[in-house]
């Protein structure tokens, strides 16, 4: 008798976990229907990592240059996708978008030299304004009079159009620490696009959109994650992939006694790419001629 109770005191205790489990796993589905899996709070609640302060008794040298990327080459286009914002993901801009609207961090206008790149705060009403993305007045006939009537649109902002990014950057040499070191400055999104009356887009026309200061934009950058297309539960943060160089780009501009003239203003076609190729090399080339072997 009493073997009979022990077992079935132990019947009703697991039948009494189980429930829980099942009814806590169907809570869980439905609050993560969206969701997945899981609901994911690392990226939600994380800060960008901290970085070495700097102190200018101990930059030998530093050089600081513009580089551009095309976020439709295949190593760049995290950047450019998802257009639509899936599963809590977006991209560069539709976050840089998201982030001036509401105040968290401030644009600046981009100066046409590409100097004093912070100077001028700009709205964003203003930054809607350099996509065209401004209320227009329409005709549209009003079907319960038939007659034609003017109609304000308020277009909508064409995203899909930012396709490169310039990046100010320096570089200097650490000699505390002996290393080359890099810091990302700024960052200015570039609209491609097409005049409307361009109806065979034969023209390709080119808007630097606004300047954000990089160190202002990290803690957004490191709440919003990229996908890792080799290990979906352990996706990379935009900030990460700037900390470690995950993108591919070009040299257009350093800082020169020409009133900082770009590549282009002096070299064309091949010459502009091996001008900045040496550019590039004589950066890397200053820290290996500090020894020697």
């Amino acid at each position: 008798m009493k073997h009979k109770l022990f077992f079935l005191l132990i019947f009703l205790t697991c039948a009494s976990t189980f429930s829980t489990l099942m009814g806590q796993g169907i809570e869980n589905m439905v609050l993560n229907r969206n969701a997945g899996l899981y609901e994911k709070k690392n990226n939600i609640e994380r800060k960008p990592a901290p970085l070495p302060g700097v102190r200018e008794a101990d930059v030998a040298w530093s050089k600081t240059v513009w580089r551009l990327i095309d976020m439709r080459e295949k190593m760049n286009q995290q950047f450019y996708f998802p257009k639509v914002e899936i599963q809590g993901r977006l991209n560069l801009i539709n976050l840089l978008l998201k982030g001036i609207k509401d105040n968290t961090f401030p644009a600046f206008d981009p100066p046409a030299n590409d100097e004093n790149e912070f100077a001028v705060p700009v709205s964003y009403d203003q930054v809607k304004a350099q996509f065209g993305a401004t209320t227009k007045t329409v005709q549209r006939r009003n079907f319960e009079t038939g007659q034609m009537e003017d109609v304000k649109v308020q277009q909508e902002i064409p995203t899909e159009e930012v396709k490169q990014l310039l990046i100010k950057e320096i570089w200097y040499f650490d000699k505390q620490k002996s290393t080359l070191q890099v810091r990302i400055l700024g960052l200015c999104p570039i609209r491609l696009y097409y005049r409307d009356e361009d109806v065979n887009q034969e023209v390709t026309l080119r808007k630097k959109l606004f300047w954000v200061f990089y160190p202002e934009i990290r803690p957004l950058l490191a709440k919003n994650e990229v996908l890792n297309t080799r290990n979906g539960a352990r996706n990379f943060s935009f900030d990460d992939l700037f900390l470690i160089r995950q993108f591919d780009g070009y040299i257009v501009k350093e800082e020169n006694t020409y009133d900082n003239r770009a590549v282009l203003d002096y070299a064309s076609d091949e010459y502009a790419s091996k001008e900045s190729e040496r550019i590039k090399n004589a950066i890397f080339d200053y820290e290996q001629d500090l020894w020697e072997y």
